[in-house]
């Protein structure tokens, strides 16, 4: 159900953007090219059918996307981020002991020789 809403979803958008691209913003578009002439609709229904198109199929796009919502496929385990992961398996550091600091320890300097007796 979930590729055949999805489908339909992919199809009407692609009817939307051909419907937009046609009108023109001015009136003009489509409906220009019948104005010299009266033809089986006439000027004024072919934009009325084109504006009713325009919000019919935005409509059916916005309730589809609600809908599909419902034919989600589920996941049978749902995996943590990976931050989430790797902050689960760090292990705590119990402030109170103490800890060797290998990164800040100065080399210690070579022990000085007694000077020989004369």
């Amino acid at each position: 159900m979930y590729a055949l809403i999805s489908a339909i979803i992919i199809i009407a958008s692609i009817l939307l953007i051909l419907i937009v691209l046609v009108q023109n913003s001015k009136g003009g578009g489509l409906a220009s090219g019948f104005s010299s002439s009266n033809q089986i609709m006439g000027v004024r229904k072919t934009t009325d059918f084109l504006e009713k198109a325009t919000w019919t199929l935005g409509g059916t796009i916005i309730i589809l996307c609600i809908v599909i919502s419902a034919f989600l496929p589920k996941r049978a385990k749902v995996n943590q981020s990976e931050i989430k992961q790797l902050v689960n398996e760090t292990p705590i550091v119990n402030p109170n002991v103490a800890t060797p600091d290998f990164g800040t320890a100065q080399p210690t300097p070579p022990a000085e020789e007694p000077e020989p007796e004369n």
